[in-house]
């Protein structure tokens, strides 16, 4: 009954939703395009028609689609499997096209109305669909599990906040869970969740998590010369990465304070500033020079001017590159309740992590990390001055921290294979 109810006001909303998009599209054009996919219109391409087994993943967006790239080409190995490649937002849909190119087709996700959704299944005609992380949409998984698709949900992950979320609709979040043909939980802490919600023991495994399965080496080739420049200056270099807004309020304002107190024996820093959403791009430039900070951004620049405070890295599909340039990362979504960014990419790299509290969307990985010694969570902006500050002046704690992010993620890549055989069985 609760799903009906769901489902006539979702109904109700598309006039909103779709004003919402663009809205949105007003900030970052890629939302007012392909809208139709939204609502499961056109044909399947051909790839797909003559394909012995679909498989339909879905990953939200940037953080989603990165983790799930190992995945894909694992199953991308058996020639006679298409995979369908859905994302909610235009940033996801950038770096599937750029991680995966056409070894996959992608779509926008079809919005969770049962028309859409059964006129999508007819389109593609799925063997197995792939949530990604905990992407829960009641009508898609009713409709899947009605058709007889088989449903993965892999690198299943549930916040506390999460999880009192999904309680408010007890009897809705059981019959998804109880519908779900296997569960890959990264943690123990995420299963017992989705214990607790209603999902089925026997359908609940522990992998770890796909986000450890980053490849360094091959990432963090420099592609322009302004990274090149930053190399060869010999700076110090500090990232703050991924970078966001809540209510309002600025995580670059917080960076801003603590780079402003930052006081030791090195070299002139330079800040490597990475906003999490390309449409802040501009408005976080300005915020830096009104505070009086000299300020060049990545996509202007070809050399890093000797008196540069601030390099903005306002690009897409870079971040790795901009690790790889870090002697200390500082990973946003954390001084603001957002729930931090992935602190995995920085540790693969080998560079020490700092990270705000807050941390739900990465919880059990920041706890392993800052156990390791990788990571310390800095409780504000003075704090986060003081550490960067101590970590700036000793470099062997740098190299310490360093290494041991870097082993904590090479001991933890067993989610792939485990994943894989999960496919496989559902396959079979």
């Amino acid at each position: 009954m609760l799903r009906y109810l769901y489902s006539l006001l979702l109904l109700l909303a598309v006039p909103f939703i779709i004003l919402r998009l663009y809205l949105k599209s007003m900030a970052s054009p890629g939302y007012r395009e392909r809208i139709g996919e939204r609502f499961g219109s056109g044909k399947a391409p051909a790839t797909i028609n003559n394909a012995h087994q679909v498989i339909w993943i879905h990953a939200v967006s940037v953080g989603e689609t990165v983790a799930a790239v190992p995945l894909v080409k694992a199953i991308k190995e058996n020639e006679d499997v298409a995979v369908v490649f859905t994302t909610t937002t235009p940033t996801g849909a950038e770096r599937a096209r750029a991680l995966l190119g056409d070894t996959v087709h992608h779509q926008y996700a079809p919005y969770d109305l049962g028309f859409v959704i059964r006129r999508f299944l007819n389109k593609f005609d799925p063997g197995l669909l792939i949530i990604m992380e905990t992407e829960l949409w009641p009508n898609t998984v009713h409709y899947c599990h009605q058709r007889g698709v088989k449903i993965l949900l892999a690198n299943a992950r549930m916040s506390e906040k999460s999880a009192k979320g999904y309680q408010r609709f007890g009897s809705m979040t059981k019959d998804m869970l109880q519908s779900i043909d296997l569960i890959a939980a990264q943690s123990e802490p995420d299963q017992q969740r989705l214990l607790e919600l209603g999902a089925k023991l026997d359908k609940t495994r522990i992998t770890g998590s796909l986000k450890f399965h980053i490849n360094a080496a091959a990432e963090q080739a420099m592609p322009a010369p302004i990274f090149q420049s930053v190399a060869d200056s010999n700076r110090p270099v500090v990232i703050a990465a991924s970078t966001r807004t809540k209510e309002g309020e600025a995580e670059e304002k917080k960076v801003l304070d603590a780079w402003r107190q930052l006081s030791g024996n090195f070299d002139k820093p330079l800040l490597l500033l990475v906003p999490r959403h390309p449409e802040r791009f501009g408005e976080v430039a300005e915020l830096c020079r009104k505070a009086g900070w000299s300020v060049q951004r990545r996509s202007e620049a070809e050399q890093l001017n000797a008196d540069t405070d601030i390099l903005i890295g306002d690009s897409m599909g870079e971040l790795l590159a901009y690790y790889g340039l870090a002697d200390i990362a500082f990973v946003g979504g954390s001084l603001v309740d957002t729930g931090c960014q992935n602190v995995l990419e920085p540790a693969a790299m080998g560079v020490p992590v700092l990270t705000g509290p807050s941390q739900f969307n990465f919880q059990a990985i920041c706890e392993q990390l800052e156990q390791a010694r990788a990571l310390q969570t800095v409780a504000d902006s003075n704090a986060l001055a003081g550490a960067i500050s101590q970590l700036l002046a000793d470099e062997d704690k740098r190299k310490q921290m360093g290494e041991a992010g870097k082993n904590l993620v090479a001991a933890n890549q067993q989610a792939l294979p485990q994943l894989t055989a999960m496919v496989a069985e559902l396959l079979s």
